[in-house]
C-alpha cells in the first residue's frame, strides 16, 4: 500500500488509493495495540475525518493540478471541487497532521535524525523564545556551529510533550570527527593484536563472570594516534561507526565549549562556549543521549542498547557478586568514569581480605572473653566492689565503686587485646599492597584504554574554556616553539587571591576545630548532668551497669558531632568551589587537583578531629585529685575528661562506629532516594503521555544532570572511608567489614543512579585517579603512626605487658587493677573538688578515708607523694620503644614491598613496546608505499590521501592555543 511520507527537505507525497484512511493511519503505527497508538488513532479520526473525505472526493482535481507532488490517485470517479481554496486548506491541514504523526513515529526512542541515518551526537534545549537577545545568541551560535561543519535539526516546541521546549539535535559528520580526532590525538585501531591472551581460570571464575560480549565489547587492537591525512592507514570498516558514541559526544562537546556566539570573535573574546549559554539561560540543557531505555532494548537494529546491558548486568543489585563490565563502562561513559569504578571495585576486592583478618581478630577477642583477668577483678564484689573511686567531676559527681564499669570492661576487651596489635601491623602491610597492586591494575587499564601517552599534550588540550576566555596575550613555548595563550596576572592580584583562598581554607579549618572544642565542652558540662539525672531517677539504676554516664555522654556527643560534620560539609563545599574558581586554573586536571587538596584538607579536619581527640588527648592531661587540670583555666569549671579504668579505646570505637556508619548510611540514602524522588517529581506529567510518543531526547531531558564535580564527591566519600579503616583501625577491627558491606552497596547504587537516574555524561579521559593517589599514599603512611600510638597510648596493652613481665613474678595479670590505680587521701582534696552533700551515696561513710584514681603516683605519706612512680616511667619508655620498633618494622616492610612490586606488569610493558614498534614499522611501510604510488602515477582510491577539510581551519574551529 502506498502511504504518505514527509521528510526534511523532500516534498514527495504518495496518497493511499483506499477510500478509508484507517488502513493508511494504521500503516504508520504498524499493528501496535498499545494505548498510545489507540489514543493517536482516535485523535486522528476526530481531526481528519472531514479532510480525508474531501480528499477522496477530489482526486481528479488533485491529479491535474498537483503533478509536481507526484500524487497517485484512483481516477474511477472524479467530482468537481466547489472551492479550490477550501480544498488546499484541508489538504495542508491533513498533510501537517500526517507529517507530525510520521515524525513522532520515526523519532520516538531513537538516537537518529528524522532520516534515520545521521546519529544524534548531542542535544541542546531551550524554552524562552520571547527573549530577543537570547534568540539572537542562539541564532549566531548555531550558525557558527554549522560553519564548523556540524549538522543541526530542530524539533519545534509543538512536537514536545510540554509544548514549550525546543530541541536542537546535533550530528557530527565524518570530516568534523576526523579533524578533531586529529586535534585531540585520539587513538584508533590500525592492526589486530597478535599477542596471545594469558590463560585464566575461567572454570573457577565462571560464577562471577558476565557474558563475554558484555565483559569485552570490542576486539583487541593495536592503536595509534589518528591522523586525518593518513585515514586509510587505520581499520575503518564503516565511517559511521568508526568513532564510538562516547568519543563522538566528547568531540562535539569540545566544539560546543569553544564555539563563539558573536559575529566577530575578536570583539568580545569571552563570549563563547556552551557553559556560558547555559549559565545565562540561553539554553536550558546540553547533553548527549542515552542509546535506549534502561529496562528494554532499542527496537532500532542500528542501536547498540549498551545502556540496557549496563543496567541488566551491572546496575542491578542481584549482580553484586559479579565482575564489573569495565570495558563496557569505559565505552559508554568514557575513561574517567570507568577508572573510578575500576578503582572502587579493586578497593572493594582488597577490603575482603582486610575484613576476613579483622573478623578473625574480633573472634579471638570473643574466644578469650572468659580469660580476661582484669575484667574479672573489676566485676568482682571482693575487688571491684571494694575499690572506691574519686569523683570524675567537681561538685555534681560523687564517689563511685569500680564494679559499675564491669560491662564496659568486658566490651573493651573485645577490641583491646593482642589480636588488635597483630591487626594493626597487618593493616600497615595491607595498605601498601593495596596501593602497589592498584598501580599495576591502573597501568594495565591505561594500556587497554589507550591512556599510556595521555600526559602533557592531552592535558594541554583539556585547557579550561574559563581560562582561555581570560587570556589576552600569547607566549612562545620554549619546548614546542608554538605560541600559547598566557594569562597575565599582576603580582598583587596573584598574591591577593592566593592569600584570600588559603585564608578562607584556614578560617573554615579553625571553625571546624572550634566546633570540636564546643563538642568537648559539651561532654564536660553534660557528664555531670547525666550523673545527677541517673541518680535522681531511681528506675534507671538498673540500667547503670550498661548505660553509664560516660557511655551516655560519648554517644550523644558523637551524634552531635556527626550532625555538625554534615552541616559544615554542605557549607564548605560551596566555599571550596568558589575559591578554586578565583585561582583560574589552566586545565581541568589542575582545577580538580586544587579543589581536591582544599576539600580533603577540610574533610580531614572535619571528620577525623573528634577521633584524634578521643584517641590522643582525652584522659592524657587530667592531673590528679587536688591538682586537676581545667579546659580554659579553672574559672571555667570544665575539668578535663578522664578515661574509664578500662581505657579510652572503647570510647574511640564508639566514636568511630557512629561517625563512619552514620556517614555511610546517610550517603547511601542520599545517593539512591534523593535522585529517584527528584526524577519522579520532574517526570510526573510525562508519565501521563503514551509511552510510544515519549521521545529519546525528552526522556533524557527529564533526568538529572551529572554535575562536573559528581565524580569528585564519589572519590571523596571513599577516601574519607579509607581514612577511617586505616587511621583508627586498631580500635575497631570490624571497620573493614562495615566498609566492605557499604562498598558492595555503593558500587550498585552508583551504577544504578548513573544508568537510570542521570543524563548521559560527556565522556572524559584521564590517565589516573589524579591527586587522590597521593592522598591515599599520605594516609597510608600516617596510618602506621596513628595505629602505633593508639596501641601504645589509647589501649592498655603496654601497661599490662609491663606489669606482667616486670612486676608480676608469676607472669599473670592477677592484681593488675589494684596496681594500676593510685591512692589519694580524701582529706587532701580541696573543697571545690569535693561532691555536694546531697550527691554522696548512702554507702559512703566516714570510715572511707581514701579514693582511687587511674594513674601511677606515690600514695599519701610517701616522701614523693602524688608524683609519678618508677613504674610510670618504665611504661612511658616501653611505649616509646614500642612505637619506634613497630613503625620501623612496618615502614621497612612497606617500602620493601613497594620496591619489589613493579608499578607496570611485565606483559603490559612488553605490549606497550611492541605497539610502539609496530606503529613506527607500519607507518614507515605506509609512507613508502604511498610515495612509490605517487611517483609511479598509479595512485588509486585505496591509498589516496583524504584531504577534504571542513569549512573552517583548525585555528578557526578550536581555541587559539591549538
Amino acid at each position: 500500500m502506498n502511504r504518505v511520507r514527509s521528510r526534511s527537505g523532500a516534498d514527495n507525497i504518495e496518497m493511499s488509493p483506499s477510500n478509508s484512511y484507517n488502513d493508511d493511519i494504521n500503516g504508520y503505527y504498524g499493528e501496535s495495540s498499545s494505548p498510545g497508538s489507540q489514543h493517536r488513532l482516535s485523535e486522528c479520526h476526530d481531526v481528519c475525518a472531514e479532510t480525508c473525505e474531501s480528499l477522496n472526493t477530489s482526486r481528479a482535481t488533485l491529479a491535474s493540478s498537483d503533478r509536481s507532488d507526484k500524487v497517485q490517485v484512483d481516477v474511477r470517479t472524479l467530482e468537481p471541487i466547489s472551492s479550490l481554496t477550501g480544498f488546499w486548506k484541508k489538504r495542508m491541514l491533513f498533510l501537517k497532521f500526517r507529517s507530525r504523526i510520521e515524525k513522532q513515529q520515526q523519532s520516538k526512542d531513537s538516537v537518529f535524525f528524522r532520516d534515520g541515518v545521521r546519529r544524534i551526537d548531542f542535544v541542546l534545549s531551550y524554552t524562552d523564545e520571547s527573549d530577543i537577545k537570547s534568540g539572537r545568541k542562539r541564532q549566531l551560535y548555531e550558525a557558527n556551529l554549522e560553519k564548523i561543519g556540524l549538522e543541526l535539526e530542530t524539533e519545534d516546541k509543538s512536537e514536545s510533550e510540554d509544548g514549550k521546549t525546543y530541541f536542537v539535535k546535533i550530528h557530527a559528520p565524518w570530516d568534523v570527527l576526523a579533524t578533531y580526532a586529529d586535534v585531540l590525538k585520539i587513538k584508533v585501531p590500525f592492526k589486530a593484536s597478535d599477542i596471545p591472551k594469558k590463560l585464566s581460570m575461567k572454570c573457577l571464575a565462571a560464577p562471577f563472570r558476565l557474558p563475554d560480549h558484555v565483559m569485552n565489547p570490542e576486539p583487541d587492537y593495536f592503536t595509534a594516534t589518528f591522523n586525518k591525512n593518513n585515514s586509510d592507514f587505520f581499520i575503518i570498516n564503516d565511517r559511521e561507526t568508526f568513532f564510538i558514541p562516547s568519543t563522538r559526544n566528547r568531540i562535539v562537546y569540545y566544539i560546543l565549549s569553544r564555539c563563539p556566539y558573536v559575529e566577530d570573535e575578536c570583539v568580545e573574546k569571552d563570549k563563547k562556549g556552551i557553559k556560558r549559554l547555559l549559565t545565562n539561560g540561553t539554553y536550558t540543557a546540553a547533553f548527549p543521549l542515552h542509546d535506549c531505555r534502561y529496562w528494554m532494548r532499542s527496537k532500532d537494529t542500528n542501536c547498540e542498547s549498551e545502556r540496557y546491558n549496563l543496567y541488566h548486568y551491572w546496575a542491578k543489585f542481584s549482580c553484586f557478586f559479579k565482575q564489573q563490565p569495565l570495558h563496557l563502562i569505559r565505552k559508554y561513559y568514557g575513561e574517567k568514569i570507568g577508572l573510578y569504578f575500576a578503582w572502587l571495585g579493586f578497593y572493594t576486592e582488597m577490603l575482603f581480605f582486610a575484613a576476613v583478618v579483622g573478623t578473625l581478630c574480633f573472634m579471638y577477642g570473643l574466644s578469650s572473653y572468659k580469660q580476661n583477668e582484669w575484667s574479672k577483678e573489676i566485676c568482682s564484689e571482693q575487688i571491684g566492689g571494694n575499690i572506691i573511686m574519686c569523683p570524675l567531676c567537681d561538685k555534681r559527681c560523687s564517689y563511685w565503686k569500680l564494679n559499675i564499669t564491669c560491662d564496659a570492661s568486658w566490651q573493651s576487651h573485645l577490641f583491646d587485646n593482642v589480636g588488635t596489635l597483630f591487626f594493626a601491623v597487618f593493616m600497615g602491610i595491607w595498605v601498601t599492597l593495596f596501593l602497589e597492586l592498584w598501580k599495576r591494575r591502573q597501568a594495565r587499564l591505561a594500556y587497554e584504554w589507550d591512556l599510556v601517552d595521555f600526559e602533557e599534550e592531552q592535558q594541554r588540550l583539556q585547557m579550561r574554556p574559563e581560562y582561555e576566555n581570560r587570556c589576552k596575550s600569547r607566549k612562545l613555548n620554549p619546548i614546542t616553539q608554538e605560541s600559547e595563550l598566557v594569562l597575565e596576572r599582576s603580582t598583587t592580584d596573584l598574591v591577593g587571591k592566593l592569600f584570600l583562598c588559603w585564608v578562607a581554607v584556614l578560617f573554615w579549618i579553625c571553625l571546624t576545630i572550634s566546633c570540636i572544642v564546643g563538642v568537648i565542652a559539651y561532654r564536660l558540662a553534660v557528664y555531670a548532668a547525666f550523673s545527677s539525672f541517673m541518680k535522681e531517677n531511681a528506675h534507671l539504676n538498673k540500667m547503670a551497669s550498661s548505660i553509664t554516664p560516660q557511655l551516655a555522654t560519648a554517644v550523644t556527643a558523637s551524634c552531635i558531632n556527626f550532625i555538625i560534620i554534615m552541616l559544615l560539609n554542605v557549607m564548605y563545599e560551596r566555599v571550596a568551589v568558589w575559591i578554586t574558581d578565583l585561582e583560574i586554573p589552566k586545565t581541568h586536571v589542575e582545577y580538580e587537583n586544587k579543589l581536591t587538596m582544599k576539600m580533603f584538607l577540610f574533610q580531614f579536619v572535619n571528620y577525623y578531629s573528634s577521633c584524634f581527640y578521643v584517641a590522643f588527648f582525652k584522659g592524657k592531661f587530667v592531673g590528679y585529685p587536688g591538682g586537676y587540670l581545667y579546659m580554659f583555666g579553672q574559672r571555667t569549671k570544665l575539668r578535663n575528661e578522664e578515661c574509664d579504668p578500662g581505657g579510652c579505646l572503647i570510647e574511640l570505637t564508639t566514636q568511630l562506629v557512629v561517625v563512619m556508619s552514620g556517614k555511610q548510611v546517610w550517603g547511601n540514602i542520599q545517593e539512591s532516594l534523593a535522585p529517584w524522588l527528584k526524577n519522579w517529581w520532574r517526570g510526573r506529567k510525562n508519565r501521563r503521555q503514551p509511552e510510544s510518543l515519549y521521545t529519546r531526547w525528552e526522556q533524557d531531558y527529564n533526568l538529572l544532570v551529572v554535575g562536573h564535580l559528581e565524580l569528585f564527591y564519589e572519590y571523596l566519600e571513599m577516601v574519607v572511608q579509607f581514612g577511617f579503616i586505616t587511621l583508627f583501625v586498631a580500635s575497631f577491627p570490624l571497620a573493614p567489614l562495615l566498609a566492605l558491606f557499604n562498598n558492595i552497596i555503593e558500587v550498585r547504587v552508583d551504577a544504578w543512579k548513573l544508568t537510570t537516574q542521570y543524563r548521559r555524561p560527556v565522556a572524559s579521559k584521564t590517565h589516573s585517579i589524579g591527586a587522590w593517589e597521593e592522598i591515599l599514599s599520605g594516609i597510608a603512611i600516617l596510618s602506621v603512626v596513628t595505629n602505633a600510638f593508639i596501641v601504645a597510648y589509647t589501649s592498655e596493652m603496654i601497661p599490662r605487658l609491663v606489669y606482667m613481665y616486670a612486676y608480676q613474678p608469676g607472669r599473670t595479670m592477677k592484681g593488675y587493677i589494684n596496681n594500676s590505680l593510685s591512692v589519694f587521701n580524701i582529706a587532701d582534696m580541696p573543697l571545690a573538688h569535693r561532691p555536694d552533700e546531697d550527691e554522696i551515696p548512702p554507702w559512703f561513710n566516714d570510715s572511707i578515708t581514701t579514693c582511687r584514681y587511674h594513674d601511677y603516683r606515690y600514695p599519701p605519706g610517701h616522701e614523693n607523694q602524688y608524683t609519678h612512680t618508677v613504674q610510670y616511667w618504665h611504661i612511658f619508655a616501653a611505649k616509646l620503644i614500642f612505637i619506634i620498633v613497630i613503625e620501623h618494622v612496618v615502614f621497612l616492610v612497606k617500602f620493601s614491598l613497594a620496591w619489589l612490586i613493579p608499578d607496570v606488569p611485565a606483559d603490559v610493558r612488553d605490549r606497550i613496546k611492541r605497539e610502539r614498534y609496530l606503529v613506527q614499522e607500519y607507518l614507515h611501510e605506509y609512507e613508502v608505499k604511498r610515495l612509490t604510488s605517487q611517483l609511479s602515477g598509479n595512485q588509486d582510491d585505496s591509498t589516496s590521501v583524504n584531504r577534504v577539510q571542513p569549512s573552517l581551519s583548525v585555528h578557526e574551529v578550536v581555541s587559539e592555543n591549538l
